[in-house]
């Protein structure tokens, strides 16, 4: 049985290129060694168009019964990582041919590098299908709607487990460059399939990898190859348009360097782009405006929910001008009538959250204006997810839902599910403490739909959870899109 799941792997590794026809031998026994096994025997069978998943559940069950993990997902993925470690090109092979692509086009370059980074299952194909998926549509434009499933939930036994674990500093964080073929332990994911493309930008080195858990297509990360916390400045909109030009048919954004306001990992200086073209970026430019020493660039208020100053050049050294100087002003702007302040007791909150990229042989930049002010009524920001919309949404709004794609708690799967089940059987919502927080959501849904029924109710809900997500950015918006929130905006930029 592990002769014919090893030669299935191996015929993996040979359909997808991740190994030349010439290292089948080479393969097949670093296989052998991961399971501490001396004998094989080939398989009389041919195989082909092999599934990887089904072929990593025979290894990882023969994993379980030889005793060398045990059965849990923590384990069973540090385990199956290491397998495709065996299939995998080492990182300066990978370098040479993502370059010599490059030099036939930017894009030939990325096809490969994603295409190999969901093959060696660092992407894990079948975990990201999970996610559900679906668009709303609004007065900003079509939304994007995602719950995520695809980050696996670690069980009881791995959490015991990690807190028996001594906290390593290797590496410091998972954006380090130390994480490219890292075992990783129960506390840190497995990195050994892991491949990171090396590139300058901003005269410095940074690396160019793909999101494990994509939530849009070619979803990759830029992070600096040293371990140093983000921060937004000149050299910010510098790296940003660097990279643009290396790959123009990708966009790529910064989250704000503030919390509550800014990414996940603060920690380490990164960025987001891609090849996926969100709604704030199909969004217009409402108003045109004009700003002094800058007549030269194309400049607007864009139709979006948050306050979005777009700019627009052929040459970028005029966007990163300009954008240095709206992000100094943005830094010390007060206007109490707008209730916004610079800081508060010597802690700033104005910053921004910067998207660049290349339309036809025109750049653009999209500044997003941020605020992480809170109050006794707002104790988690006044520009972040009211507490009324927490039951769906009450994580920080970073980047990618900034440009208009909600990433949902998994949490959703099972508790729309539920609601499903409650509303059409006319049970009480109320009783089942997984759901309680829906509540008053459903009693304006009833309201709002008398007909609901088994045939539109899943619709219905998906609807409904879209214009929760628009309300959402709603409050993320530091100038509320209203007459008086245009107006407000507009004092800012006149006072440019």
């Amino acid at each position: 049985m592990l002769s014919e799941s090893i030669a299935k792997l191996v015929q993996y590794g040979v359909e997808t290129g991740l190994i030349p026809e010439c290292e089948r031998n080479y393969t097949t026994n670093l296989l052998l060694d991961v399971f501490y096994e001396d004998d094989y025997t080939a398989p009389e069978q041919e195989f082909q168009n092999i599934e990887l998943e089904k072929v990593l559940d025979e290894l990882l069950k023969e994993a379980i019964d030889r005793g060398l993990i045990e059965d849990s997902v923590v384990y069973k993925d540090l385990f199956d990582t290491r397998l495709m470690n065996c299939l995998m090109p080492r990182p300066a092979e990978v370098q040479t041919t993502f370059w010599k692509k490059y030099g036939e086009n930017p894009k030939a370059a990325t096809d490969y590098f994603y295409k190999l980074s969901q093959d060696s299952n660092y992407i894990r194909r079948y975990r990201v299908k999970k996610d559900q998926k679906w668009t709303v549509d609004s007065e900003y434009g079509k939304l994007d709607i995602t719950i995520n499933l695809s980050k696996p939930e670690k069980d009881p036994k791995a959490i015991a487990a990690a807190r028996n674990v001594k906290s390593g500093s290797y590496p410091k964080c998972l954006l380090c460059p130390e994480n490219e073929g890292y075992a990783g332990r129960v506390n840190h994911p497995a990195r050994q399939n892991h491949r990171i493309i090396p590139i300058t930008i901003n005269d410095s080195p940074w690396g160019f990898q793909y999101s494990p858990y994509v939530y849009y297509n070619e979803h990759c990360i830029v992070f600096n190859s040293c371990h140093t916390p983000m921060k937004i400045e000149r050299n910010t909109f510098v790296k940003l348009f660097d990279f643009v030009k290396l790959f123009p048919h990708y966009f790529l954004g910064s989250n704000a360097d503030l919390p509550i306001v800014g990414g996940s990992i603060l920690s380490h200086d990164h960025f987001q782009g891609g090849h996926y073209t969100f709604a704030m970026a199909k969004a217009p430019i409402e108003k045109h405006v004009t700003i002094p020493g800058f007549e030269d660039v194309e400049a607007g208020i864009v139709k979006w929910p948050l306050s979005v100053l777009r700019i627009r050049h052929k040459n970028p050294e005029r966007l990163i001008d300009l954008a240095t100087h709206v992000l100094q002003a943005w830094r010390g702007y007060t206007d109490e009538a707008a209730f916004v302040f610079a800081n508060t007791d010597g802690e700033p909150h104005n910053t921004i959250t910067p998207i660049a990229r290349k339309v036809e042989d025109v750049y653009e930049l999209d500044l997003t204006l941020r605020n992480n002010i809170t109050t006794k009524e707002h104790p988690l920001g006044v520009y972040h997810p009211h507490a009324q919309y927490h039951h769906i949404k009450k994580e920080n709004i970073g980047l990618i839902e900034v440009m208009g794609l909600a990433v949902l708690p998994a949490r959703l799967k099972e508790e729309l599910e539920l609601l499903e089940e409650y509303i059409l059987s006319g049970k009480d919502i109320s009783s089942n403490e997984k759901i309680a927080k829906h509540e008053d959501w459903v009693k304006e849904l009833l309201e709002k739909y008398p007909d609901i029924n088994a045939e539109n109710i899943h619709a219905i809900l998906q609807k409904e959870v879209g214009l929760v997500f628009v309300h959402v950015l709603e409050d993320a918006g530091v100038y509320k899109y209203t007459p008086k929130g245009r107006e407000d905006f507009m004092r800012f930029v006149d006072s440019l």
